[in-house]
């Protein structure tokens, strides 16, 4: 794929009011349905655009206007590629093959932008959520099944929020496992965090992972719309706890109406808790000794940091066309 390819990818995914699913069903009309490629689409007149392809005037208006845009995403793609990012259109071999069985067509999103170990993405991974501001016992299930997971060879896919985010993050690391940052802005501006885990991204421990526009900062739109980026990086999905109109809550439920299994800590006896709806919903409790019903385990225990007081501050079948 050419560095102008990858410009294209970015101008698409980034078209203003489009819905993943219809930006990923125009490439995929324009690559594989009319067998053309993006240069000799965008050379086509208004009205080839509506016959060949359904458009509509909005639709075309937009793409127009993006058409303009071009020339500055070429040049942004190769500032990225310059600086040691990779760009992945939905359409390369190097995509996250999870991502994609757990998205499908209509969520997967068209690029992701990365910095890190490329080969993270394949490999078996968990995700361990949950609140910023929880207990200690949810902090102890956090850094139990971040611990399991590095040692059982898994890659834990983490949001970088403060609280159960971090920790489960900061425990696979130093546990000799490896991670992956779902960041909930553009990975150009995740500078402060490039600093923080530099010796673990170029030792091959962390992979950074955006799949926003590269400059974008932070919101909280942006910080929702990421949580099912970290869920469908996930193999398995562990909620430590959660607040039922928070991220976590919506993550999870969203994860549930797509089929997938959602493990949670098992509320202790007269606990208040929000995962109890969840396991009300369809959620897996898991036993006190952080391991799955009925599966024998033993428990591992060490020393914890006090991370309380910091964080204070494969699936459904699919009926869609097949993916790029």
């Amino acid at each position: 794929m050419t560095d102008k390819d990858m410009s294209y990818w970015m101008a698409l995914a980034h078209i203003g009011g489009w819905r993943t699913e219809k930006i990923n069903r125009l490439a995929h009309a324009i690559l594989k349905e009319q067998q053309t490629g993006f240069e000799e689409f965008f050379a086509l007149d208004p009205a080839a655009w509506a016959k060949d392809f359904n458009l509509n005037e909005d639709d075309i208006s937009k793409l127009s206007e993006l058409a303009n845009e071009l020339p500055n995403y070429s040049f942004l793609a190769e500032s990225l590629l310059e600086q040691g990012y990779r760009i992945i259109p939905l359409n390369s071999p190097d995509y996250s093959a999870t991502l994609k069985n757990h998205l499908k067509f209509k969520y997967s999103p068209p690029v992701l932008y990365i910095k890190g170990n490329r080969e993270i993405l394949d490999q078996g991974s968990v995700a361990i959520v949950g609140s910023r501001y929880t207990g200690p016992v949810s902090l102890e299930f956090t850094e139990a099944r971040a611990r399991m997971a590095a040692e059982n060879g898994q890659v834990v896919v983490s949001g970088f929020a403060p609280g159960v985010d971090r920790l489960a993050l900061d425990t696979a690391l130093k546990s000799k496992g490896k991670s992956i940052i779902v960041l909930p802005q553009g990975i150009t501006t995740f500078v402060s965090g490039f600093r923080e885990y530099y010796q673990q991204i170029i030792e091959g421990d962390v992979l950074v992972l955006s799949a926003f526009h590269p400059n974008a900062r932070w919101t909280a739109g942006l910080a929702m719309a990421r949580n099912p980026v970290i869920y469908g990086l996930a193999d398995e999905i562990y909620v430590a706890d959660c607040q039922e109109k928070g991220g976590t809550w919506s993550g999870a439920m969203d994860g549930l109406r797509k089929g997938r299994k959602i493990y949670v800590r098992a509320p202790a006896p007269g606990e208040k808790s929000t995962l109890k709806l969840l396991i009300d919903k369809g959620a897996v409790p898991i036993e006190p000794d952080y391991r799955v019903k009925h599966e024998e385990a033993t428990t591992v225990r060490e020393e914890k940091p006090d991370y309380q007081s910091d964080q204070k501050a494969r699936a459904v079948k699919s009926t869609q066309p097949r993916l790029l």
